[in-house]
């Protein structure tokens, strides 16, 4: 029976596979794709960055740029690792799989982690800090 799940995924591209906890075959269940997170900083933003200019009557003559709250790369990363944790819940609600196998780069594991609620962490057998994207499955097979 197979009954693990296997997600190999950066932040801006990710296939899940099912399989046996063995790893001796993988069937492709679904791939994602988040061009977004591929997009230059310039286009993720509409706009440069604002500025002020202080009132120099009241004695603030201070003038600069507003920055960025945060990276837009690094939302769009976020928004993707949120999607794929929805894609797997909805699995673990579904009692698809029994085992899970997350295979990423530390930093996109790490958001993938944050995402996740404690029933689906249980979930997670192994976690493989490695970006394995562009493996095809045979190669996934021997890595792994």
């Amino acid at each position: 029976m197979k009954n693990t799940w296997l997600l190999v995924a950066d932040g801006s591209e990710a296939r899940l596979f099912e399989t046996e906890l063995r790893l001796e075959t993988l069937t492709l269940l679904q791939e994602f794709s988040h061009p977004e997170s591929r997009e230059k900083r310039s286009e993720l933003t509409s706009d440069r960055a604002g500025s002020y200019q202080g009132d120099a009557a009241a004695g603030g003559g201070a003038h600069g740029s507003f920055s960025e709250p945060s990276d837009p790369k690094e939302q769009e990363m976020e928004r993707f690792a949120t999607e794929l944790v929805q894609v797997l819940e909805a699995g673990r609600n579904a009692n698809s799989f029994k085992h899970l196998i997350i295979t990423s780069s530390p930093r996109f594991l790490g958001m993938l982690n944050k995402h996740m609620n404690a029933q689906l962490t249980k979930l997670v057998d192994r976690h493989i800090n490695k970006d394995l994207t562009a493996l095809t499955a045979a190669e996934l097979l021997e890595r792994l």
